[in-house]
C-alpha cells in the first residue's frame, strides 16, 4: 500500500525537484516501482512515467527510461499493458518523434494484437490519436506501413468491445490520410464494420460518417457506404432492419435533409409496411425523430401526403400504420397541419369496415383530441365518437366512449 501510493505520487515529485535530483534520485525509484513485484505498483509506475519523460532530454531518455518502459509494455500482468495502451498518447508527446518511431510503434503493434481483449481495446481507443501525433513529414509512409495491416486484423477481432472501440475512432484516420487511401484502403474496413453483428460496431461506424463524408465527398459515400446502409435496411432479417432503423435519425443528421430525401426517404416508407409488427412500430417513431430534426414544412411536404394516401391501402395493418403515424406526428407537426391534414383522414376513417381499424380511429381521436382546438373537437370529433360509441363492436364502443370521457365531449 505504501509502495502505491508512493508509486501514485512518483510523477508529481518529479516536476517540483531540480533536473539533477530527478536523474539521481526520481529515476531510480521509477525503475524499481516499474519492476516491484505487486502489479499494481508497476501500473502506477507506468503513470509516473510520463511525467518524468516530459522533464529528460532525449539522450537520457534513451538511458533512463526507455528500458524500463519497454519492459512495461511487454509485462507479464496484463493491468500494467492496459496501463501503457491507456497513457499511450502521452507518453507519444512525452517522449518526442525519434524515439516514438523507434520504440512506442513497435510497441504499439505488439498492444494491438495483445492476447488479452482489455489491453487491445485500449489501444484500439488510441490509434486515431496516435497517427495524429506523429510528425506530419513520414506520417502517412509510417501508417499505411505499421499501423493499418494491424488495424485490418482488430477490424475481424472476436470481441466485439475491441471492435466497437476501433469502430468509435477508425473514421477519424481518413483526415489524416486523405481521400485517395481513404476510398482505397479504409472504406473496405469501414463496410466490414457497418455489416458487423454487433449492434454497437454498426452505431459507432454510423456516428461518425460526417468525417469520411467531409473526406471523400457526399457522391463517393453515397457509391460505397449507402448501398451496404441500404442492404442491411432490407435484411430478411427483421432484427437487423430494426437496428437501422433506430439509427435512421443519426444518419439523416449527418447526411443531411437534401440528401436523405434522394436516398433513404423510401427505405423509411416502406417499413412501415414491413410484415413484421415491431418494423412498423419502430418505423413509426422513427417518423417523428426525422420531424423533430427536418422540421414541420418538411413533414407538410414530403411525409404527411405519403402517410396518408396509406389510408387507402387494402390491407388493413396498412391502414392501421397510418393512424399510428398520425397518433406520432401530430404532436411534432402540431395543430394546424393535424387539423387540415390528419384529421380529415381519421374521420374517415370511422366507416372502415374492419373494427381494429374503427377503435384504433376512437384511440387515434383521444391522442391527437388535446392538439385540436375546441370548434374542430366540437363539431367534427365529438359527432363521430358518438357514432362509435354505439358501434355494434364492443370494442369500438369501449374505446370511443373512453376518448368522449377523456376529452370531455360527454
Amino acid at each position: 500500500m505504501v509502495r502505491r501510493a508512493a508509486a501514485a505520487k512518483l510523477g508529481e515529485f518529479a516536476k517540483v525537484l531540480e533536473l539533477d535530483s530527478v536523474k539521481s534520485e526520481i529515476v531510480p525509484l521509477f525503475t524499481s516501482l516499474a519492476s516491484d513485484e505487486q502489479d499494481s505498483v508497476r501500473l502506477l509506475a507506468v503513470e509516473a512515467c510520463v511525467s518524468i519523460a516530459q522533464l529528460l532530454s532525449q539522450d537520457d531518455l534513451e538511458v533512463l527510461v526507455m528500458p524500463t518502459l519497454r519492459q512495461a509494455a511487454e509485462d507479464k500482468s496484463w493491468r500494467v499493458r492496459y496501463m501503457v495502451a491507456d497513457k499511450f498518447s502521452e507518453l507519444q508527446k512525452a517522449v518526442g518523434p525519434k524515439i516514438t518511431q523507434n520504440d512506442l510503434i513497435p510497441a504499439f503493434q505488439n498492444l494491438l494484437k495483445d492476447c488479452e481483449a482489455e489491453v487491445r481495446a485500449a489501444a484500439a481507443h488510441k490509434v486515431k490519436e496516435l497517427c495524429e501525433n506523429l510528425p506530419i513529414e513520414g506520417r502517412e509512409t509510417i501508417i499505411m506501413n505499421q499501423v493499418l495491416p494491424y488495424i485490418k486484423e482488430l477490424v475481424s477481432d472476436t470481441n466485439q468491445h475491441v471492435k466497437s472501440a476501433l469502430a468509435s475512432v477508425i473514421m477519424g484516420l481518413s483526415t489524416i490520410l486523405g481521400k485517395e487511401n481513404t476510398i482505397e484502403h479504409l472504406l473496405p474496413l469501414f463496410l466490414a464494420q457497418l455489416k458487423d453483428e454487433c449492434p454497437e460496431v454498426r452505431l459507432n461506424i454510423i456516428s461518425n460518417l460526417d468525417c469520411v463524408n467531409e473526406v471523400i465527398g457526399i457522391r463517393q459515400l453515397s457509391q460505397s457506404l449507402l448501398p451496404a446502409i441500404v442492404e442491411l435496411a432490407e435484411d430478411a432479417k427483421w432484427r437487423v432492419r430494426l437496428a437501422i432503423i433506430e439509427y435512421m435519425p443519426l444518419l439523416a443528421g449527418q447526411l443531411g435533409m437534401e440528401f436523405f430525401d434522394e436516398k433513404l426517404n423510401s427505405l423509411c416508407m416502406a417499413w412501415l409496411v414491413d410484415h413484421v409488427y415491431a418494423i412498423r412500430e419502430a418505423a413509426t417513431n422513427n417518423l417523428m425523430k426525422l420531424v423533430q430534426k427536418f422540421g414541420t414544412e418538411w413533414a407538410q411536404n414530403t411525409i404527411v401526403p405519403k402517410v396518408l394516401v396509406m389510408a387507402n391501402d387494402p390491407n388493413y395493418l396498412h391502414r392501421m400504420t397510418t393512424l399510428f403515424c398520425i397518433n406520432v406526428l401530430s404532436e411534432a407537426c402540431g395543430q394546424e397541419i393535424t387539423t387540415k391534414q390528419m384529421l380529415p383522414i381519421v374521420l374517415k376513417m370511422a366507416g372502415d369496415q374492419v373494427a381494429n381499424v374503427r377503435f384504433n380511429v376512437a384511440k387515434s381521436l383521444q391522442k391527437i383530441g388535446p392538439i385540436l382546438d375546441t370548434d374542430a373537437l366540437q363539431e367534427e370529433v365529438k359527432p363521430v365518437l358518438q357514432k362509435l360509441g354505439q358501434d355494434e363492436d364492443i370494442d369500438v364502443k369501449y374505446f370511443a366512449q373512453e376518448a368522449i370521457s377523456v376529452l370531455a365531449l360527454a
